[in-house]
């Protein structure tokens, strides 16, 4: 059983406690730079200190914080620790399915449900919510988050810190810019260029987004 601890208290952080667990790592905590949170306990787990902790503890790390307001937060701690690659760990929940030539980079996750049907590739530091499909030869690039439901057809590319509603469909073959965001329930039938935030079905572009704080690549 080796040991971990977990970058974050929100709610991506405890689910993917609960998928830890159930993958037989041995949890010790949550990292957050909440003072207030400090010593408390979530999820029948301890809030350890700082996430700048992770660097002095002896266990494996993964960084689960970033949501649809905020989702350059991950690849901005990530880059903040410096860690080693080797440091990280890579979540898979037992009920997930990882295909024939798929491969997985370090820090990412696989939440209950996820299926990669054959020859998928997904790098480092990447969050997959439940019940989401990657289909054949589909890439998902680093610092991407996939919500819940999300359906990828054969060949889709999802680029550096790509964010994907729950629910939404991504055509085959098509291509989702760096730092973009797909809203939820969105269908998008064509490339979705950097830094931009589309929506409906099909999808279009809404407004740009907001990712000047983001570390970009």
């Amino acid at each position: 059983m080796r040991d971990l601890v977990i970058v974050g208290a929100g709610g991506f952080a405890r689910e993917t406690a609960a998928a830890a667990t159930t993958a037989g790592w041995r949890v010790l905590g949550f990292l957050d730079d909440n003072p207030d949170l400090h010593g408390t306990v979530r999820s029948g787990l301890p809030i350890l200190g700082g996430t700048d902790s992770a660097t002095r503890l002896d266990a494996e790390v993964v960084v689960c914080v970033g949501n649809p307001r905020n989702y350059t937060a991950r690849k901005q701690i990530v880059e903040r620790l410096g860690l080693p690659a080797e440091r990280y760990a890579t979540v898979v929940h037992p009920a997930a399915s990882v295909g024939a030539g798929s491969v997985l980079g370090p820090g990412t996750v696989l939440l209950a449900g996820t299926v990669l049907t054959a020859d998928v590739e997904v790098g480092s530091h990447v969050a997959v919510m439940p019940q989401a499909v990657l289909t054949h030869d589909d890439r998902v690039e680093d610092y991407a988050t996939i919500a819940s439901g999300v359906r990828l057809g054969g060949g889709a590319v999802l680029e550096t810190g790509a964010y994907v509603g729950a629910g939404a469909l991504i055509r085959e073959g098509v291509r989702v810019g760096a730092w973009s965001l797909i809203g939820m329930g969105s269908v998008v039938l064509t490339d979705v260029p950097a830094d931009e935030i589309w929506v409906g079905s099909p999808a279009r572009k809404l407004r740009s987004a907001d990712v000047t704080a983001s570390p970009r690549s």
